[in-house]
């Protein structure tokens, strides 16, 4: 009679899966809470202490670290030695092992927890067998996910048995399932702090800890990366949210600058809580709005530069409904990521069948994953928070500047039409590649200089875009301009000024700010600093 020995926290599905298994004559070996629960659905088990001879002691610390467990796991069934060694010592060979770990992400989660609650939860007897099983996995089936039962019983029906691919496939997830579960456990213990007599836990866990473990799992390959001769693949976080999530409805495959592309539109959409749209081309937006409805934002961005627009990459932060999407299909566009499609809006966008409609709650990464960035450079990695535009959550006005971190330091305050536009444009050259300089009015905009090598370089890039959808002065004048840095010395402001921008908003904390300063009394400019820089590299 084949042996299984199941050991799950995660019970679903256990029972019909471990039916199946006695049906097909595998005698079932349980532990502890497994067993019960087994037992109360009337399934034939035998325990673990029948099987070692011994009792779980140490309130279940000790249990299934024992010769008997992993001799039957680890016997290679080629060797004569293994078999003549389990004869010897009456073990009987176990087949299948079947085993997930104790819940100790979901107890690490408690910011309450005790220190000594939470090293319980610290399961040593599962990851020894899943490493043994997976070890052997060429005579052992290793199960660590009841997503794969179905398939699991469909193996086992082959004519000759699960195939060795499969076997192998299973090992490779073990391992991958108590790496994670390691990663998890050091970086948990990463927060505290060991004190005479106890040990106390960070308030809230480090960005960037000792010692960093980033567990991915591919969620698919892709065709190539930035360009057709560098392989790239699509990886996703153990705590998904956001592009780690996503859904895609339709269209072609999504390529790596597609996915670049998308987080760039969805950072700057998710900026903003009223109707918002972005339209990006090479990480940088061309086009970025405001609107009453999320159809009225769209065009807007669109319509902010049409031509660099075709083929863009659009990032919305309300759900696509019928009349976005109408629009939507109106131009050549790549690829599409918003919070969700009304089900009337899919035939619509379905006319368009290569464009990628993207659904993802960005939203939903408030944890620590969703805060710390991850990035590669040659032999090393680099770690930081992720930018957010806290200072621009609520609205601005002069009553309320000081409480958001704002100094009016120009002898003109800006209007309350200014202090939208100033706010508007602030929330998206945070997201725009520096140096960077835009224009805008108070729901789109006007035209962005992005990644120049200086300030008047910025300026004089977004003039020219101004200026080639209409003359640039008169495009630009009334404007109101934002720079993601501060201004060195007052060539780039006086050169906004003579673009036609009446007031502008910048980090300040240049040597020269009172020059800087005095140019814009001299222009009759409304200039607030930030005092919180926003570079994007």
């Amino acid at each position: 009679m084949p042996r299984a020995l199941i050991s799950v926290s995660d019970k679903t599905g256990l029972v019909p899966f471990a039916t199946a298994l006695s049906a097909r004559g595998y005698e079932l070996v349980s532990t502890g809470g497994t067993a019960k629960a087994l037992e109360a659905a009337a399934v034939g088990v035998t325990t673990i202490a029948s099987v070692t001879g011994f009792p779980e002691i140490m309130d279940g610390r000790v249990k299934t670290l024992h010769p008997a467990v992993h001799g039957g796991i680890l016997a290679r069934r080629d060797r004569p030695d293994d078999i003549a060694t389990l004869e010897q010592h009456r073990i009987t060979p176990i087949d299948v092992v079947v085993v997930n770990l104790y819940p100790f992400v979901k107890a690490a989660a408690r910011p309450d927890i005790p220190f000594d609650a939470l090293i319980e939860e610290i399961d040593i007897g599962g990851p020894s067998m899943v490493r043994s099983a997976a070890k052997n996995f060429q005579d052992v089936l290793i199960v660590v996910d009841p997503a794969d039962y179905e398939h699991v019983l469909a193996e086992l029906e082959r004519a000759d048995g699960p195939s060795h691919e499969f076997r192998f496939d299973l090992a490779r997830k073990a391992f991958a399932h108590t790496a994670a579960y390691d990663a998890a456990i050091a970086g948990t213990l990463s927060e505290f702090s060991a004190a005479a007599g106890g040990f106390s836990r960070a308030k809230a866990p480090s960005v960037t800890p000792p010692r960093l473990s980033v567990n991915l799992h591919k969620i698919k390959e892709l065709r190539y990366g930035e360009n057709p001769h560098q392989p790239a693949a699509w990886y996703g976080i153990d705590a998904p949210f956001g592009l780690g999530a996503a859904l895609v409805l339709q269209g072609k495959e999504l390529s790596f600058t597609n996915l670049l592309d998308l987080d760039s539109a969805a950072r700057i959409a998710l900026e903003f809580t009223e109707p918002a749209a972005a339209v990006i081309k090479h990480t940088n937006p061309c086009g970025a709005a405001v609107g009453a409805t999320i159809e009225e934002a769209y065009v807007r961005a669109r319509e902010a530069d049409s031509l660099a627009a075709f083929g863009g990459i659009i990032g919305l932060n309300q759900p696509i409904d019928v009349a976005t999407a109408r629009q939507l299909v109106t131009t050549f566009i790549e690829a599409v990521v918003a919070p969700g499609v009304h089900e009337d809006a899919r035939s619509v966008l379905a006319t368009k069948a290569n464009m990628r409609v993207i659904v993802a709650d960005l939203r939903a990464g408030s944890d620590l994953a969703s805060r710390r960035e991850v990035r590669s450079i040659l032999g090393a990695m680099l770690v930081q928070q992720r930018d957010e535009v806290i200072e621009a959550r609520r609205p601005w006005d002069s009553k309320t500047a000081e409480a958001a971190g704002l100094r009016i330091v120009t002898k003109r305050a800006p209007t309350d039409a200014e202090w939208d536009a100033l706010r508007f444009a602030w929330r998206v050259c945070a997201h725009v590649k520096s140096n960077a300089v835009i224009f805008t009015d108070a729901s789109r905009t006007l035209a962005i200089g992005a990644g120049q090598m200086s300030r008047v370089d910025a300026v004089q890039v977004a003039v020219m875009k101004a200026a080639s959808k209409t003359d640039g002065v008169r495009a630009l004048t009334g404007s109101v301009a934002a720079s993601d840095a501060f201004f060195p010395v007052r060539d780039g402001l006086d050169a906004l000024a003579a673009a036609g921008a009446t007031a502008v908003v910048q980090p300040g904390g240049s040597l020269r700010d009172g020059e800087v300063i005095a140019a814009a009394d001299e222009h009759g400019l409304a200039m607030v600093l930030t005092g919180r820089r926003h570079f994007r590299h």
